[in-house]
């Protein structure tokens, strides 16, 4: 199924024409929530919320750093990175400090306007666990 959502992904990203592109040095800062996860048995049973920042080493490349809040277990620090084979589309592994898990994901970001993007991502936890999420992200230009 991850590799059906994955090519789903990056289809649909090609006809997604709107975009402002994001340049070397710039931030991209945001968090997301996850809409279903593998581990949840019973409906607002926990929540799982993700902030990140991200900084732009290049057009394609992304180091990340934030944070993982579940309800139920705590907080875990994630470190990784993000590749934008196109602008509407990225993967994106982490490494989560706490949790002692990596997770490896794709997604699908949508501008709203030239600077917020919404995005929704499938992360698949090392774990195995598997979790569909969506946020918001918002881009901070440097100044040339």
């Amino acid at each position: 199924m991850s590799l059906r959502f994955v090519a789903l992904v990056f289809t649909l990203s090609f006809f997604t024409f709107s975009a402002s592109a994001q340049i070397a040095r710039d931030f991209m800062a945001g968090g997301a929530v996850d809409l279903i996860k593998t581990d949840n048995n019973k409906f607002l049973e926990k929540a799982q919320v993700s902030l990140e920042c991200n900084y732009f080493v290049t057009r394609q490349f992304t180091g990340s750093a934030g944070f993982e809040i579940w309800t139920n277990q705590g907080v875990s620090f994630a470190v990784g990175g993000r590749w934008f084979p196109v602008e509407e589309a990225f993967v994106r592994f982490r490494g989560l400090i706490g949790e002692n898990d990596l997770s490896l994901g794709a997604g699908w970001a949508k501008p709203i306007n030239d600077r917020v993007k919404f995005e929704a991502m499938g992360d698949f936890y090392f774990q195995g666990d598997f979790a569909i999420r969506a946020g918001i992200q918002y881009i901070i230009r440097r100044r040339s």
